[in-house]
């Protein structure tokens, strides 16, 4: 293998890790060199992708410098040719445990009740490796931040790695928190940059810094005990809704491959929770029909261009923070979430003969910014609870359901039925795609019968790509994580945006990859989810939005048309400036 670097080839490295002659890419680092091989060397702050801080000194290693061991941590460390490296010795355990004990000896006890409990806790999974357990803790007292709708910051399970800090400013390029130290007690730990509550900051709600927490200093607000109330009050009928990304990533947190297609296992284990099981790909569909409507008309009739996309509350939250100048490129639209929240609350009881009132509706999203989204004062009442991914998956092995061992059942009625256009809103390029299938064919009438518009696939930050419909050029532009999407929109402020169309998610990869969903640390995992909902898409019989049959008949008995009165009323919403509410 040979790597080219300022016009020369270079080598791999040649080092030896326990005994065993191993090869890596120049400029790696020790930790790197042993992945790579298959070497575990155990780290609490270390996330590929990111800088690497070596903060937490668990990654300790022993090397020979000067003809004489020392230990350096693996993942600040340079691999270089020659080297020997030992990840176990006494001294090097010593040192870990060493490490680890300090920071266990600020942490709180109360793991019975954490949020990270049952194997999410890395900091519990490295203390049993090293067989760590201080009998006293001295706990901080820096109290916990529950001012946010969607999560919750406890400052006293901080570890100080910098996971959030990193992806904050890395990747989503938000940069609401920073590294602090306290010179009274000489603790280093994360704060937001003021030291203000989540709730005056600029956060999108967004999660991923959720997702890299190795502890439980941040998680998604709990909707569990409501939900089991719910579930257990027989005057309540509870009506399940499940997003597109849940289908391909459920699976995983039990233990079942990565991508592994399980919306029918899904569907029987709403019916075991109880109440009525409905998929979000329905009123994915139907966003299609009201956006798609939407931007026809702005093309055709000289509306505000480029629209972009309004199914992500993230990044509809960011534009409300920077740029509320340019709300009026969003498309009026509500997120699919909604639009099934406004069904269930409106359209729903007279088919099922239960009063609104009684009923509690469930969503299950990948997403944390969801959570907030439900609370938003023009969505209020519409959805009553919002459990992400891992929070479902957590319900149900309370409930001791094992969606491994369940049978495949269908949806119920009235809203259970999604084409493969629906199914691919969970990832990256999935949206614009499943609107030019049906947009195309409805400017064309018909003539231009394209399915698959691949160039608006893949992980890339930014794609863009042109269709023709006829002599009109269409020029679309697909982000995905916040971070990329500075660029485009000073653009567009400054009138030099050369696109018609944009899609925006505010997580890396889209929704499949959301602050919600399972936890992974190797990145294959989330493209094997992409390729597996693309696989979805493709054994779906009925592959665009337009050609759902329910769709159709909810338009028929209930809606009328696309962008109508009724679901003007119903489906569509305004935004807000909120630049005024980060301080």
């Amino acid at each position: 293998m040979y790597e080219v670097y300022a016009g020369l080839l270079k080598e791999d490295i040649q080092l030896t890790i326990d005994g065993q002659r191993v090869s890596c890419p120049p400029e790696s680092s020790i930790l790197e060199a042993a992945r790579l091989n298959n070497i575990e060397i155990p780290t609490l702050c270390y996330l590929k992708g990111l800088t690497a801080t070596g903060a937490c000194g668990i990654c300790a290693v022993e090397i020979i410098e000067d003809g004489k061991p020392v230990i350096r941590r693996a993942c600040r460390y340079r691999a270089k040719d020659g080297m020997v490296v030992r990840t176990h010795t006494p001294e090097v355990l010593a040192y870990r445990r060493e490490r680890l004990t300090e920071i266990l000896d600020k942490h709180p006890n109360d793991c019975l009740t954490c949020a990270k409990t049952g194997g999410n806790c890395q900091l519990q999974l490295v203390s049993q490796l090293l067989n760590v357990n201080p009998t006293e803790r001295k706990v901080r007292g820096k109290g916990i931040d529950d001012s946010s709708p969607a999560m919750i910051r406890d400052l006293d399970k901080c570890i100080a790695c910098g996971r959030c800090v990193n992806v904050c400013n890395e990747v989503q390029h938000i940069g609401i928190y920073e590294m602090k130290y306290d010179e009274a007690t000489g603790d280093k730990y994360v704060d937001t940059k003021k030291g203000v509550k989540l709730s005056a900051t600029a956060c999108i709600n967004c999660g991923q810094c959720v997702k890299v927490c190795p502890v439980g200093a941040l998680t998604e607000k709990d909707a569990i005990q409501r939900t089991l109330a719910a579930l257990d009050d027989v005057n309540t009928t509870v009506v399940w809704q499940m997003a597109p990304a849940i289908q391909n990533t459920l699976g995983e947190e039990f233990y079942m491959p990565a991508g592994t297609d399980v919306t029918k296992k899904i569907a029987a284990a709403m019916h075991r929770l109880g109440g009525y099981a409905f998929t979000t790909d329905f009123s994915a569909d139907l966003t299609i029909m009201e956006e798609g409507t939407e931007f026809i008309d702005r093309v055709t009739n000289g509306g505000v261009l480029p629209m972009m996309t309004s199914c992500c509350p993230g990044w509809i939250k960011h534009m409300e923070y920077n740029y509320p100048d340019q709300l009026d490129h969003l498309s009026s639209c509500k997120s699919p979430q909604q639009m099934f929240g406004a069904l269930v609350k409106n359209f729903l009881p007279e088919k099922i003969g239960v009063a609104k009132e009684n009923i509690f509706h469930v969503s299950i999203m990948p997403c944390v910014a969801k959570k907030y989204e439900h609370n938003r004062e023009e969505m209020s009442g519409d959805v009553d609870a919002v459990l992400t991914t891992r929070e479902m998956a957590k319900l149900m092995r309370l409930k001791g359901i094992n969606l491994a061992a369940l049978p495949d059942e269908e949806f119920d009625d009235f809203m259970g039925e999604g084409t493969g256009a629906a199914r691919i809103f969970g990832t990256t390029g999935g949206v614009m795609e499943a609107a030019l299938r049906t947009v195309v064919w409805k400017l064309t009438g018909g003539k231009v019968d394209q399915i698959e518009y691949t160039a608006v696939r893949g992980y890339r930050g930014v794609k863009e790509a042109s269709v023709f419909i006829g002599d009109l050029e269409v020029k679309v532009a697909i982000v995905n994580g916040i971070g990329n999407v500075w660029p485009i929109m000073e653009d567009i402020r400054k009138g030099e945006c050369p696109y018609h169309f944009i899609e925006v998610m505010a997580c890396p990869g889209g929704c499949l990859n959301g602050g919600g969903a399972p936890l992974v640390r190797d990145p294959a995992k989330v493209a094997e989810r992409m390729k597996k909902m693309y696989e979805s898409d493709e054994n779906n019989k009925i592959r665009r939005s337009h050609e759902n049959v329910q769709v159709q008949k909810l338009y028929e008995e209930f809606l009328h048309e696309p962008c109508g009165h009724v679901s003007h009323h119903l489906l569509h919403t305004h935004y807000v400036d909120r630049s005024g509410e980060v301080k």
